[in-house]
């Protein structure tokens, strides 16, 4: 008999990946947790029937998260993740010796621990001690900080349910705070391709804008997010994530990664006509 998981993208459109078998189960206080092992991606990751991770392409989505940013900062020091609880951000976040203090913010403790079982490959580093792990109100954490991180990745789940908050005005507004002076938020911005998912697009990256002097969007290829193509949004109060990348100082460092290279990351910010065409809409609004 074929099991298969199917995450509708659209009311016509539906990712299914056939599993070998159902790791684990559980509804958290906060939301339903499965782990499925498959042949072509490897074991999968769920929150409420949503695909969060795959071991065959999580690579992508954390590397575009991590090393974007650290590429352009000068002097990264106290990092804060929202969300992330997988440790993909933290596993590529300790290539960086110079980083002193991550903060990790985390609604969900369970998620943390099956993560930890489940998907060893992803939270390798999670024992890092320079990775300090709160399991609380993200939103309530970081209206709490002011001046504090160079740099903010939010790595939540979706904008509705748990992690709709983490999408709002308010939420960016308090990132801009928690920031230092030349601080920078990368954020994920959702898919472009389908109507639904593009109008969220265009929300996040009009609130996002209001915000920061400097926001700009790039993209990478996801294959088992919605149709494949993924966006990032880039945020500083200083830097261009042109032109300041220094490319020769990151790659003297010598990180080995699968998707990441300065060369790609100036070719990320080259969007497609019709992505520019569509955030150009809410820019001049």
């Amino acid at each position: 008999m074929e099991i298969w998981f199917s995450e509708n993208h659209t009311d016509d459109v539906k990712l299914s990946i056939r599993v070998d078998r159902q790791l684990y189960s559980v509804q958290s206080d906060y939301q339903r947790i499965d782990v499925f092992d498959s042949k072509e991606f490897g074991r999968v990751l769920t929150l409420d029937g949503y695909v969060m991770m795959t071991e065959r392409d999580e690579f992508i989505f954390h590397e575009m998260l991590v090393h974007v940013p650290m590429a352009v900062h000068p002097n990264v020091r106290k990092v804060l993740i929202i969300g992330g609880g997988d440790g993909g951000v933290v596993r590529e976040l300790s290539h960086y010796p110079e980083i002193e203090s991550i903060d990790l913010v985390e609604l969900d403790p369970l998620l943390v621990e099956v993560c930890k079982k489940y998907l060893p490959n992803t939270s390798c580093r999670m024992d890092e001690k320079r990775l300090h792990l709160y399991c609380t109100d993200a939103l309530r954490f970081v209206r709490s900080k002011e001046n504090e991180y160079d740099l903010i990745i939010v790595d939540s789940t979706d904008p509705f349910g748990p992690g709709e908050i983490l999408f709002t005005k308010e939420f960016y507004g308090n990132c801009y705070k928690a920031l230092k002076e030349d601080g920078i938020m990368i954020h994920h911005n959702e898919s472009p391709f389908y109507m639904e998912e593009a109008a969220w697009c265009q929300r996040i990256h009009k609130r996002v804008c209001d915000i920061f002097e400097e926001s700009a969007v790039y993209q990478a290829h996801l294959p088992t997010y919605p149709s494949g193509h993924w966006l990032f949004g880039f945020a500083s109060k200083r830097y261009h994530p042109l032109n300041d990348l220094a490319p020769e100082k990151w790659n003297m460092r010598g990180i080995h990664t699968r998707y990441y290279t300065t060369r790609l990351h100036q070719g990320a910010f080259a969007l497609p006509a019709y992505v520019e065409e569509m955030l150009r809409e809410v820019e001049e609004y």
